[in-house]
C-alpha cells in the first residue's frame, strides 16, 4: 500500500510546479526580493517557512472546530507568531550571524500571505494529515523558488555558493576571472530577484501552456 494516495501526493507536488505559491499564485514575493542575495539565507528562510507552515497547518486544523469564526484571524496570528518565535530563538542560539542577516525577515513570516492563506483556505476545512501535506507542499514550493533565486543571485553577483568561491578568485584573477569575467553587482540588488522570478515564470509557462491566462 502506498504511503500517500494520488490525491495526497498532489497536495505536495502541485505547489512545486503547476500551483507554485510564488510563480503562479504570486504570493510571498517580499521575502523573495529581500533575502535571496545569498543561497544560505535562502535555504534557512525556506526551512523556516516549511516548519512554520507545516506545523501551523496541523495546529489550526486540530483547532478548527473550536475556533470562533469572529476571532479566527487572531488565533491564526497567535499560532504562527509562536512558531516564528521558536524559529527565531533557535537561529539565535545556533546560527547567530545568520539570524542577524535575516533579522526582521524571520519575524515577517508572521505576515507571510502564503501562511495565512493556507490556514484560511485549507487548514480550517481539512483534517490534520491533509493540512500537514498541504503545508509542506506549499512551503516547499515557496522554498524551491527562494533557493533557485538565491543560487543565481549569489553565483552571478558574488561568484560564490554558500560562501565558497566557485568561479575563482576575483582578486588573484584565477578561474573565470583569469579570462576577464567580472561579478555582476546588479544581481545583489533586490530588483534583480524580481527579474529572476520573471524568468522562472516565463520558463514555467513556456513549458506548460495551460498556465498562460487568456486575455
Amino acid at each position: 500500500m502506498a504511503l500517500l494516495s494520488k490525491k495526497d501526493s498532489r497536495l505536495i507536488l502541485d505547489p512545486l510546479a503547476d500551483n507554485n505559491p510564488i510563480t503562479i499564485q504570486v504570493l510571498g514575493i517580499c521575502s523573495a526580493l529581500a533575502i535571496t542575495a545569498e543561497l544560505k539565507a535562502s535555504i534557512v528562510m525556506a526551512l523556516s517557512v516549511v516548519f512554520v507552515l507545516g506545523l501551523g497547518n496541523v495546529v489550526i486544523s486540530l483547532m478548527r472546530n473550536i475556533i470562533p469564526s469572529k476571532i479566527r484571524i487572531i488565533v491564526q496570528l497567535v499560532v504562527v507568531a509562536t512558531l516564528v518565535i521558536i524559529v527565531d530563538q533557535v537561529l539565535k542560539a545556533f546560527a547567530y550571524e545568520l539570524s542577524k542577516t535575516l533579522s526582521v525577515f524571520i519575524g515577517l513570516i508572521i505576515t507571510n500571505c502564503i501562511i495565512m492563506g493556507r490556514f484560511e483556505a485549507f487548514a480550517l476545512a481539512n483534517g490534520p494529515w491533509k493540512s500537514f501535506l498541504d503545508g509542506i507542499g506549499n512551503s516547499a514550493g515557496y522554498g524551491l523558488i527562494l533557493v533557485i533565486i538565491g543560487f543565481f543571485r549569489e553565483l552571478l553577483g558574488s561568484g560564490t555558493l554558500l560562501g565558497i568561491k566557485v568561479l575563482g578568485d576575483p582578486i588573484e584573477k584565477t578561474g573565470l576571472y583569469a579570462i576577464g569575467y567580472e561579478n555582476n553587482g546588479f544581481m545583489l540588488l533586490s530588483p534583480m530577484a524580481l527579474i529572476v522570478v520573471g524568468i522562472i515564470i516565463w520558463v514555467q509557462r513556456s513549458r506548460n501552456k495551460a498556465l498562460i491566462e487568456e486575455n
